[in-house]
């Protein structure tokens, strides 16, 4: 079943205390290569039929409309899943 995927990030210049909480566990962890950590959230969407234009015009207007919080959220991508290829 087609998939169109939805991601959602809070805004940049928001305070993030999620992805503040993260980064200050991977410190503790020893992982200090990673200089800042963002928590955001993913939808999908499962599609009756084909992924169409108009599906993922319509899928952008439910996710300004429905899964993001436009005063603190911005939507960052729409765009179909596409599946990984197993090899043989």
């Amino acid at each position: 079943m087609p998939v169109i995927v939805v991601e959602v990030m809070p805004k940049a210049e928001l305070l993030d205390p999620q992805g503040k909480a993260v980064a200050g566990a991977l410190q503790r962890l020893g992982r200090t290569g990673f200089t800042g950590v963002r928590v955001g959230k993913r939808f999908e969407l499962h599609v009756d039929g084909p992924v169409t234009e108009a599906a993922l015009a319509d899928a952008r207007d439910v996710a300004e409309h429905l899964l993001a919080n436009l005063v603190i959220e911005d939507v960052v991508a729409v765009y179909e899943q596409q599946d990984a290829e197993v090899p043989a």
